[in-house]
C-alpha cells in the first residue's frame, strides 16, 4: 500500500507510545476520502483537535503552487495521507498532504483548460486504487500512487461521456465538472450542458469503475411508456427542440440502502418553454434512484415547468432529525430560489407541509406557465424574494439611487413572474440563493448551515431576429449574432460587472489558434459550440479579428439550434454605478437552520465591501461561491467571499472566531483532515471570479 514516508514514521510513534495503530483507527474520522466530507455529502468532519478556544492559533503549514493560475473551485480529497486535487485547467496531482510536495502531476494544461472542475473521485479494490478524473467530455481513470492512466478503462484509459446518449447528441456540448459517485462498480457521472435549444439531453449515466462500460442508463426526458412521458410534448425524447434536464450538481447516496438523490436541472432553453409545454418532468427535480439498476424510486419537482434557470445547484444533504420524538432519516435539497426542501430518505414524503402557490398566468405568446409552483412551510427562505421588495429596498448606499428606484418601477417583481420584455427581477438571482458550493450540516443534530447570495438580476427578453433580418450580416456576424450576442452584447463590449469579457480588440490578447479552440471546449462558464462547423468557426474568428473577407468565405448554414420566438438580452446584475447590488444590503448570508424545527439559529452578513467599510458601514456581505465545512469540534470553516477571506465561525452562535486574508480568493469548499496526529484545514485559491486578481495556490493551515 502506497503512503508517505511521514505517515509510516507517524503510526510507529504512536505504536511505542502504547497507542493503537493507524489501521486500527477509524480513517474515516481522520480523512477527507469523497467530495464533500463523504456520501451525504455534509462537509463535516468528526476531528476536534482544532476547536473555539485554540481556532485562534492557525497558520499556514504548507502551501502548494499549481503550475498555472485562475478560477479553482476544488473540494480536494485526502486518502491515506495523500491529497489529490485539480488545477485550474484541470490538470490532476497528488501532494503529501502534511508538506504539500507534489508526487505526481496529471494532464497538459495546453489541452485541458476546457471546464472548471470542483474534483476528483478515488476508488479501490485491494491493491487497485483509482483516481476517476474528468477532463472535458472524457472520463480518465489513474492508478492513485503513480497518476498514471489506466489502459484497460474504456478506450485506452478513459471514456466518452456521450457514451449512451442518442445519436443526435453526441457531437453537443457536454463536460463534466464535479466529481462522480461511487455505488460499489459504479460511478455515476454528473455533466454540464448547453442551456439553450440546442442542449443534448441530461440522461443520467453509471459507468463501471473497472472496465468504463455503461451499466445504466436513466432518461430524464421520459421515453413513451416511461413515468412522465405525458409532461412534455410527444417527441421531446428525441432531442430534436430540447434537451438538458442534467444532473451538474452532483449526487449523494445512501450506500445501506443503494438509493441515490440526484439534483436537476432546467430543460432548455431556460427562459422560454413554449417549445417544452407541459410540467417538464424530470427537470428541477430532486429523483431518489435505486443505485444499481438507475429505476426511479420517488421524486419531488421544485420547479414546474422551468423558466427561471432554477437548476437545483448542489448535492442534496442526508441527515438525521428528530420529529415528534422520532429519528427520521432525511435528505434536504436547498436551491438558488432560497428555499429548503426537506424528505423522508425513503419515502420520499415532505417532513414539512409543500404548499402549490398559484403564479401569474400573464407571459409572452406562446408561453404557457404552469399554474402553480411548490414553497415549503418550513424553513422560511434563507434569502429575500423579488416579490417582497419595495422601492424602499434600493440601496441608500447608491450613487445613482434615483434613478435606480425609476428602474425598478417599470420591472415585473410578482412572486414567479413570467420572463419579459419590460425586464423580471430574478431573486435570488440566476446564482441563489444557493449555489454549487451547497449546504454543510451536522449529520446527527440535525442542523443546515448554508451560504447564500442576495444579488438581483435583471432577466429581459427579445424577439430573436428571423433568418431574413440577418440575411445582410456576413457569415461570421451571423454566427455571433445567433450563438454570443446574449452574453457579450451586440457591440461586443462584454459586461464586465456580470463576468463577461469584452470581446473588442481580442487579436491583442489571444491568437487565433487559442480562440479557435475555445469555441470548441468552452472554458469557465462558457459552453462549447461543438456543433460548429470548421466553416463557421473561421467565419467567427475572422469576425472578431476583424478582417472577415465575406467574399473568401464559405456560406454559413442556418443555425444549429431550434428557432425560438424569444432569447435573452443577457445574464444582468442588477446594479448602482459603484458595480454593488443596486438593493440594500445584506448581499451575502450565512444561514444555520435548525432541520428538526425548521427554525433558524442564527443569520449573519457574510462577507465585506472593503470600500464601504471604510466609510463606517457596517458589514454588507458580499457575491459568494464555494460551500462550508464543520466539525464536531463546534466550528464552521469558509472562504468563498470576494472579499478574499478565510474564517472560522462558531458553529452554535454565528460568532467570527478567526479569519486571515488568502492570497487570492477562495471560490471554493475547504476540506479538512489529519496526518501524523495534526489536523490540517486546506483551501483553493484561485481567484478570478467576480473580479478578483487571480491566484494559483491551495494552502494548509494547521495549529503551531
Amino acid at each position: 500500500m502506497f503512503k508517505p514516508l511521514s505517515l509510516y514514521i507517524a503510526g510507529l510513534a504512536l505504536i511505542l507510545a502504547g497507542a493503537t495503530t493507524l489501521s486500527d483507527r477509524d480513517a474515516s474520522d481522520r480523512e477527507w476520502s469523497e467530495y464533500l466530507g463523504g456520501p451525504g455529502r455534509n462537509h463535516y468532519s468528526p476531528l476536534t483537535q482544532i476547536n473555539p478556544e485554540n481556532v485562534k492559533n492557525l497558520k499556514v503549514a504548507w502551501t502548494y503552487s499549481m503550475p498555472d493560475s485562475g478560477q479553482t473551485q476544488v473540494n480536494p480529497i485526502i486518502v491515506d495521507g495523500v491529497l489529490y486535487g485539480v488545477t485550474s485547467t484541470v490538470q490532476a496531482f497528488a501532494l503529501d498532504a502534511a508538506t504539500g510536495k507534489q508526487i505526481w502531476l496529471f494532464g497538459d494544461k495546453s489541452k485541458n483548460g476546457s471546464n472548471t472542475s470542483r474534483g476528483l473521485t478515488y476508488w479501490e479494490d485491494g491493491e487497485d486504487k483509482r483516481i476517476l478524473h474528468a477532463m472535458g467530455s472524457y472520463l480518465y481513470a489513474l492508478d492513485a500512487r503513480t497518476g498514471k492512466v489506466i489502459e484497460s478503462f474504456g478506450e485506452n484509459g478513459r471514456v466518452d461521456l456521450h457514451t449512451g446518449l442518442p445519436e443526435v447528441a453526441m457531437k453537443k456540448y457536454l463536460v463534466s465538472n464535479t466529481p462522480g459517485t461511487i455505488f460499489e462498480d459504479l460511478i455515476i457521472m454528473p455533466v454540464r450542458l448547453s442551456e439553450d435549444s440546442d442542449a443534448a439531453p441530461g440522461d443520467l449515466r453509471a459507468f463501471n469503475v473497472r472496465t468504463g462500460k455503461l451499466a445504466w442508463t436513466f432518461h430524464t426526458i421520459p421515453y413513451p411508456g416511461e413515468y412522465g412521458y405525458e409532461t412534455f410534448p410527444p417527441d421531446a425524447y428525441k432531442n430534436t427542440f430540447t434537451g438538458a434536464a442534467n444532473n451538474w450538481a452532483g449526487t449523494a447516496i445512501d450506500r445501506k440502502r443503494g438509493i441515490l438523490y440526484v439534483p436537476t436541472g432546467s430543460a432548455g432553453y431556460d427562459f422560454y418553454g413554449g417549445k417544452r409545454k407541459g410540467a417538464n418532468l424530470f427537470a428541477n427535480c430532486l429523483l431518489a434512484l435505486d443505485a444499481r439498476t438507475g429505476k426511479r424510486l420517488w421524486h419531488f419537482q421544485t420547479m414546474h415547468h422551468d423558466m427561471w434557470d432554477r437548476d437545483l445547484p448542489a448535492p442534496p444533504n442526508l441527515i438525521t432529525i428528530t420529529k415528534n420524538g422520532k429519528k427520521i432519516d432525511a435528505v434536504a435539497q436547498v436551491s438558488k430560489q432560497g428555499y429548503v426542501f426537506i424528505f423522508d430518505r425513503v419515502s420520499g414524503k415532505p417532513l414539512f407541509p409543500i404548499r402549490e402557490v398559484a403564479a401569474p398566468k400573464n407571459a409572452l405568446p406562446g408561453e404557457f406557465p404552469w399554474p402553480t409552483q411548490p414553497v415549503p412551510s418550513k424553513p422560511a427562505p434563507y434569502a429575500r424574494q423579488a416579490y417582497t421588495l419595495t422601492e424602499k429596498d434600493i440601496s441608500r448606499h447608491a450613487p445613482d439611487h434615483d434613478s435606480l428606484v425609476i428602474k425598478f418601477r417599470n420591472y415585473k417583481k410578482a412572486l414567479f413572474a413570467a420572463p419579459s420584455k419590460e425586464g423580471t427581477v430574478i431573486l435570488p438571482g440566476f446564482d441563489g440563493g444557493a449555489e454549487w458550493g451547497g449546504a454543510a450540516a451536522d449529520p446527527s443534530e440535525g442542523i443546515l448551515y448554508v451560504n447564500s447570495n442576495e444579488m438581483p438580476w435583471i432577466l429581459t427578453m427579445k424577439d430573436t431576429p428571423k433568418a431574413s433580418e440577418m440575411s445582410n450580416l456576413s457569415p461570421g456576424e451571423k454566427v455571433y449574432t445567433t450563438y454570443c450576442v446574449t452574453c457579450h452584447g451586440p457591440q461586443r463590449k462584454g459586461n464586465a460587472k456580470s463576468g463577461y469579457p469584452s470581446l473588442i480588440d481580442i487579436g491583442t490578447r489571444r491568437d487565433r489558434p487559442y480562440v479557435s479552440q475555445l469555441l470548441t471546449s468552452g472554458k469557465g462558464m462558457m459552453p462549447g459550440f461543438t456543433m460548429l462547423s470548421a466553416e463557421e468557426k473561421q467565419a467567427l474568428v475572422a469576425f472578431l479579428f476583424g478582417d472577415e473577407k465575406v467574399e473568401a468565405v464559405s456560406a454559413v448554414p442556418e443555425s444549429h439550434k431550434t428557432y425560438l420566438p424569444y432569447q435573452s438580452t443577457g445574464y444582468n446584475k442588477f446594479l448602482d454605478a459603484n458595480g454593488l447590488p443596486a438593493i440594500s444590503p445584506p448581499w451575502g448570508t450565512l444561514n444555520a437552520i435548525d432541520l428538526n424545527t425548521g427554525e433558524y439559529l442564527w443569520k449573519i452578513p457574510f462577507g465585506e465591501v472593503e470600500s464601504l467599510k471604510a466609510k463606517g458601514v457596517p458589514t454588507t456581505g458580499t457575491e459568494n461561491y464555494g460551500g462550508p465545512v464543520v466539525t464536531a469540534s463546534g466550528l464552521l470553516f469558509i472562504a468563498a467571499t470576494k472579499d478574499g477571506k478565510f474564517r472560522a465561525f462558531d458553529k452554535k452562535t454565528g460568532k467570527l472566531l478567526w479569519e486571515t486574508m488568502l492570497p487570492a480568493a477562495g471560490f471554493a469548499t475547504p476540506s479538512t483532515y489529519e496526518v501524523n496526529g495534526k489536523q490540517y484545514v486546506v483551501i483553493a485559491c484561485g481567484g478570478t471570479k467576480l473580479g478578483t486578481k487571480k491566484g494559483n495556490q491551495y494552502v494548509a493551515f494547521a495549529l503551531e
